[in-house]
């Protein structure tokens, strides 16, 4: 049976596994799904046709899964998913989907959300990533796999941030950011790759003096992005990591990728 204090306010047609823990003071919707082992400590408000992943842990004043800030939302319904083993810390919100984005918002598994951090409506989240406290992102952005959110920063809607990128405290995010990239400031440019985190995550040095080059060349002043690119696509075309990024910028976006500043150049 599941472990539920006697103040918590659970809809008896919930699905909640037999070892879930809800503490003091929950609430849980009708539609709510909590697999095993998931731990809502207490204060937490769980609504709308929202799953959370095994052993996810949700800390005090956190709200999931309630109605999207979007005003083009007329309560169709939508989902959210949470993955598995996440740590979402007090006051966090995240939003599910809307018509317009798919109806799915997605969170991956491991991740870590510190307090404040807002996932919106239509988002999609990678595995491993880290949300910095009161780290927001707009409606119908995409992070990768272990991106790294800084706190106090703000991703614009339908902006694309690559797998290990890492976005520095206090930013604000208009544009794409590649996958390895590192940025910051506000209105934030493009200051050169992520090197702490490949390094953290074991890349040898061969992959990343590799990335380094490609990462000259594609932002070179000579020529235009899409000769560069083709150039980067065409010298490093053995490397995976470098193949990651041209996959990524040849994709179609609104939004453009983040720039370096001042011909920032050296990764």
């Amino acid at each position: 049976m599941p472990k539920i204090h006697p103040t918590a306010v659970v809809d008896p047609k919930a699905s909640i596994a037999a070892d879930v823990e809800i503490g003091p003071f929950c609430v849980v919707g009708p539609d709510v799904v909590l697999h095993s082992g998931v731990r809502l400590i207490s204060q937490v408000a769980v609504d709308g046709l929202t799953e959370i992943g095994e052993g996810t842990v949700i800390y005090p004043f956190a709200s999931i899964g309630h109605r999207p800030q979007d005003l083009k939302y007329h309560g169709e319904p939508s989902r959210l998913i949470i993955g598995k083993r996440n740590q979402i810390r007090e006051g966090v919100t995240m939003n599910p989907g809307t018509e317009g984005g798919g109806m799915l918002t997605q969170v991956g598994d491991h991740g870590l959300f510190m307090v404040g951090a807002h996932v919106a409506h239509d988002c999609i989240v990678g595995d491993h990533v880290i949300f910095a406290n009161n780290a927001t992102l707009g409606g119908h952005v995409t992070v990768g796999d272990f991106a790294i959110i800084g706190g106090i920063s703000a991703v614009h809607q339908f902006v694309r941030i690559g797998q290990h990128a890492m976005i520095g405290g206090a930013s604000g995010v208009e544009t794409d950011v590649i996958p390895y990239g590192s940025v910051l400031g506000n209105r934030a440019h493009l200051s050169g790759l992520n090197i702490v985190g490949l390094k953290r995550r074991n890349f040898n040095r061969e992959t990343i003096h590799t990335l380094r080059r490609a990462y000259r060349l594609l932002f070179a002043p000579e020529g235009n992005m899409n000769e560069r690119v083709e150039d980067v696509a065409n010298l490093f075309a053995d490397c995976e990591p470098v193949m990651e990024i041209v996959a990524f910028v040849r994709q179609e976006t609104s939004r453009g990728i983040c720039q370096p500043s001042s011909l920032e150049k050296d990764g």
